[in-house]
């Protein structure tokens, strides 16, 4: 999935290099609402470090084991959504995301979600995705549970964020299940 258009205002786009920049200004402008649940935004700091995750995200996709995407909305970075790898014997990938402040309550993220899951079971022919999401994160638990995932349980202590540990409520699709539910987001 190099370049995927949801619809005249979504677009996900293949990261690399050309969105550095803009991808780092919406970092930056964002950082204090990131980084309430995600722990990487004190390590992007510079537009380095942005280029690093870039051609990181290029190598895993060289790899074949996932990819990053930008979200676009209207032709502007609104976020990101990406595999965190790809375990090709057992069919299986989890999918990370985030979205900036200004761009929440659009659908852009459930949106972006469908084709990503659609792509994954139907291109790809996996079998089973996850989205994992801390307890208290209510609108990012609200994406898979609008997409009418399974809710397989509390990993406890998953996650180091900053200087305290959060639980992860796990969600699980598989492709047997997903009927890409037509009565959401289009």
């Amino acid at each position: 999935m190099l370049s995927h258009k949801i619809n005249d205002d979504i677009q996900l786009k293949m990261l690399d290099h050309r969105y550095v920049d803009e991808l780092f200004g919406l970092i930056d402008k964002n950082r204090a609402y990131l980084r309430e649940w995600l722990p990487w935004v004190d390590g992007s700091i510079s537009i380095e470090q942005t280029k690093s995750f870039v051609q990181s995200s290029l190598h895993l996709f060289a790899e074949n084991n996932g990819f990053q995407l930008g979200v676009f909305y209207k032709d502007r970075i609104a976020g990101c959504i990406g595999l965190h790898y790809i375990d090709w014997a057992n069919k299986k990938t989890s999918i990370g995301y985030w979205l900036a402040e200004e761009f929440q309550g659009r659908g852009l993220m459930t949106r972006a979600c469908q084709a990503l899951i659609d792509y994954l079971f139907h291109d790809l022919a996996l079998n089973r995705v996850e989205i994992r999401a801390a307890v208290l994160n209510a609108k990012s638990r609200a994406i898979p549970e609008r997409l009418q995932f399974a809710n397989e349980g509390t990993s406890r202590q998953a996650e180091w964020l900053y200087d305290y540990y959060v639980d992860h409520i796990i969600y699980g699709m598989l492709a047997v299940n997903w009927t890409k539910p037509r009565g959401g987001p289009s």
